[in-house]
């Protein structure tokens, strides 16, 4: 809950145009096109700076979102590095599918880790661009959100002591269980929410891919997903109860019903390796409205949550941090309102795209596991539809990549 702030007038408070609390793709995207733009900003996160460069998340990105870092500049080492996947696989019926969607949309897939992404956008907004970021951090604050001049208190790692910064914008880009979502007065806030009812246990193999592209496996026994991530290490899905515990999956469990969910005719074994990430995610999604409140924006999983079903979540993070990072400049540099009041309309409008698309998609991973045969033969049909129709075709691979509504 926001609070008021006893300093909020204090001259010993410090003062930035902009704060921004949370330091992950979207907050300091924010950053970097604020500094870019010469404007002052504090990035606040409670994580350590080792943290955030290591914690494995999401890695593959529409390409409309990788334009738009290098649009800002903030792409090079991604560009050099970063794999590119221009078709999937999938697996049923004990057939395998390619599907070309490059061929389809003219535009591909880069697989790139989250934490090289970060590690590279923390470089870029602290290192070159000379912004200001405290890390660590504790128990953050907001202050009066909806006046002219709103505030942001945390307690300071190193001294212990509550420190005020005063504020024209705070950008929350602090994730799903982050203060700000949670400063949102409850009798204005709505969270629209959707369960799937499914868990996935998400693995990382110390183990090179075994295919040149993700592959989703149906399978009776449930879904399977497995994304190349690095010449070395694999991400490997499995369907699984909600709120399973990942020691119930031993390493000979794991690679049996891998094996078995990703089988298919002509496909090549299994490479298989060390187990070095096991965690269950519960899939659910949520849409937080209103994501404008007084001089608060959020931004990311502080608006927006969208399992990771078609892979949207970061690239829906950097969709708002565009948008926000260039509507706070245009306003701050410029006094143009004209991205910073359109920005919840935009911000809505895709994220409820892919919460759609997520959906769908759910019904054709799962149905085949559901134990209900009519979403098993939907199921199917819907996949088959995908490789006998090419205006099915076609959609699927604008919404895979985003293409509609690229920017």
């Amino acid at each position: 809950m926001t609070a008021p702030s006893p300093h909020s007038n204090s001259s010993s408070a410090q003062r930035f145009s902009v704060v921004v609390v949370g330091a992950g793709p979207a907050g300091l995207t924010i950053g970097s096109i604020l500094r870019a733009a010469g404007v002052d900003c504090l990035v606040l996160e409670t994580e350590t700076r080792e943290f955030i460069e290591r914690r494995p998340r999401a890695g593959v990105i529409e390409e409309w979102a990788v334009r738009g870092l290098e649009r800002r500049g903030l792409a090079r080492s991604l560009l050099e590095r970063a794999q590119t996947h221009t078709e999937c696989e999938f697996r049923f019926a004990g057939e395998r599918y390619r599907f070309e969607y490059t061929g389809l949309t003219g535009q591909h897939h880069f697989v790139y880790p989250q934490q090289f992404l970060v590690t590279d956008l923390v470089r870029e907004y602290a290192d070159v661009r000379g912004g200001e970021i405290r890390f660590g951090v504790r128990d953050v604050r907001l202050h009066e959100p909806e006046s002219d001049r709103p505030s942001v208190s945390y307690v300071c790692r190193d001294s212990g002591e509550r420190r005020y910064v005063q504020a024209d914008f705070v950008a929350g880009c602090d994730g799903a269980r982050g203060v700000t979502r949670a400063s949102l007065p409850p009798e204005r806030a709505r969270l629209a929410r959707y369960d799937y009812g499914v868990g996935w246990l998400a693995l990382l193999a110390e183990a090179p891919p075994s295919s040149d592209c993700v592959v989703f496996g149906m399978h009776p026994r449930g879904f399977a997903g497995h994304m190349p991530r690095s010449a070395e290490v694999t991400r490997y899905y499995l369907q699984c109860p909600p709120g399973d515990n990942p020691e119930n999956w031993s390493h000979d469990r794991v690679w049996t019903e891998l094996r078995e969910r990703l089988g298919a005719a002509g496909a090549p074994p299994l490479r298989e390796g060390r187990l070095i990430e096991r965690r269950v995610l519960d899939m659910h999604s949520y849409v937080v409205e209103p994501v404008v409140f007084g001089r608060l924006f959020l931004a990311g999983d502080a608006a927006h949550l969208t399992a990771p079903i078609a892979a949207k979540g970061l690239n829906l993070a950097l969709h708002d941090a565009f948008l926000l990072g260039d509507g706070l400049a245009a306003h701050l540099t410029k006094g143009d309102d004209t991205g910073l009041s359109g920005y919840a309309r935009a911000c809505l409008a895709r994220a409820w795209d892919y919460q759609e698309f997520s959906q769908w998609l759910s019904e054709v991973y799962h149905g085949t596991a559901s134990g209900d045969p009519y979403r098993a033969g939907a199921a199917l049909a819907r996949l088959r539809r995908l490789f006998d129709s090419p205006v099915a075709a076609a959609e699927f691979a604008e919404r895979y990549l985003g293409v509609r509504t690229g920017g």
